[in-house]
């Protein structure tokens, strides 16, 4: 009997949710045991497609990550056994995998959480360090490789591929890839951190939860900072990613008025900050600048710790956060940390000293780079080169994604023509 199209849309619209919600946890309770990440990935889209196909007919299970989890869970085992029949795996992998299965619910970790773990097993030294982080993209926090090479500005293809052949060297050298002792944990923290923050930016960059994939990244990254903060109390850069973090979740209400229209940090009302999140983060510092010297997460968490103050005073101290970015442009020299640089230095000293900043960065690095323009357009504003302003905010609309953003944009364009 064919299934009724009511029923089937529900099946999808809980399959997607589940898909959303436990993609990470789900991937990394599977590859975490039998450390093979792609056959994790397979395992669990054939689980949804059996979602899809059960689902409406038999109605949808108490527990659909339960569901889930526990069909990958026979769909990889299935496979591991044909695979061994044909040859193309150690006889004793069924076995072993049979054993983590058995287990799974008695076994001890260093580790609060699967997905954390996946995170320090993906960075292992093994695995080329550019890929590092988009693997841990890929397999914790479900990005696609289109996804993953805007971020990194890189073609699909080539992402791809590397991804690719990432788990195929974990896949081939599974014991090498077992859970990492304690003193391997801080030289894989870096790329753990970096990919962490990478799903943060990717959620808050959806403050209205429009995108469907990216709705929940913001809130797990801050899961996982928190985690990974607690299990690393002495690593200072754990703290101040974690600060980073709850400080710019803690404006996420005032980011988008009640209409939707975007509002940028200085127009911010501090009354909607979230207290709470910005008293957690300030805790998060001070623990950080306890641990040494700071490193970029720590900086960038004290530069958001100096807009708080608006929450008592009107107005940040500008030469106090253009002395940070001074400090965080000598640790990381990235094209977003030179650019905000040169915003603060506006803020301080004057539009002609912020744009001076920006016309010493490469011009081919920033050709298309949206938050460039956009600088470079509230600097021209502010120092009276009207003309230019509008054309240079014309050219950041035409560069962001966000049709939000994109209106502010040109809405200021037009300002800069008011006398």
């Amino acid at each position: 009997m064919a299934a009724d199209p009511a029923s089937t849309g529900q099946a999808r619209a809980v399959a997607d949710t589940a898909a959303r919600a436990a993609y990470g946890r789900l991937i990394a309770f599977l590859s975490a045991r039998n450390r093979d990440v792609a056959a994790a990935e397979d395992a669990l889209a054939d689980a949804f497609i059996a979602a899809l196909e059960t689902w409406p007919e038999r109605g949808i299970p108490e527990r659909p990550e339960a569901w889930l989890l526990s069909v990958a869970r026979r769909r990889t085992i299935d496979r591991a056994r044909r695979d061994a029949r044909a040859g193309a795996a150690m006889p004793d992998l069924v076995l072993r995998i049979e054993e983590a299965e058995m287990a799974a619910n008695a076994e001890s970790s260093a580790f609060p959480d699967d997905r954390l773990k996946l995170l320090f097993i993906c960075a292992h030294p093994a695995i080329a360090a550019p890929v590092r982080t988009p693997l841990m993209l890929q397999t914790v926090f479900g990005f696609d490789a289109a996804r993953i090479a805007g971020a990194f500005l890189t073609a699909p293809t080539a992402m791809g591929q590397r991804l690719v052949r990432a788990k195929s060297k974990i896949r081939a050298t599974r014991p090498g890839f077992a859970e990492p002792g304690r003193p391997d944990w801080p030289d894989r923290l870096g790329a753990v951190l970096s990919a962490i923050y990478a799903a943060y930016t990717a959620g808050w960059d959806d403050p209205a939860g429009l995108d469907g994939p990216r709705s929940g990244f913001a809130r797990e990254a801050i899961v996982l900072g928190r985690m990974t903060a607690a299990l690393l109390p002495d690593e200072g850069e754990a703290h101040g990613l974690l600060a980073l973090m709850l400080h710019c979740e803690a404006r996420k209400p005032a980011r988008r008025s009640a209409a939707g229209d975007f509002i940028p940090l200085s127009l911010q009302d501090a009354g909607l900050w979230d207290r709470t999140l910005i008293a957690e983060a300030e805790t998060a510092l001070r623990r950080a600048l306890e641990c040494g010297p700071p490193g970029r997460f720590a900086i960038e968490a004290a530069i958001q710790s100096g807009h708080a103050v608006r929450l008592v005073r009107e107005a940040p101290d500008w030469d106090a956060i253009t002395r940070l970015y001074d400090l965080l442009v000598t640790v990381t020299p990235a094209l977003g940390a030179q650019i905000a640089r040169a915003a603060a230095l506006g803020e301080s000293r004057g539009a002609e000293a912020g744009l001076t900043a920006l016309d010493r960065i490469d011009p081919e690095r920033v050709r298309d780079y949206q938050p460039w323009w956009a600088t470079r357009a509230h600097l021209l504003a502010e120092a009276g080169r009207r003309d230019e302003a509008r054309d240079t905010y014309r050219r950041a609309a035409g560069l962001t994604t966000d049709p939000a953003v994109r209106n502010w944009l040109l809405a200021r364009g037009r300002d800069a023509l008011s006398p």
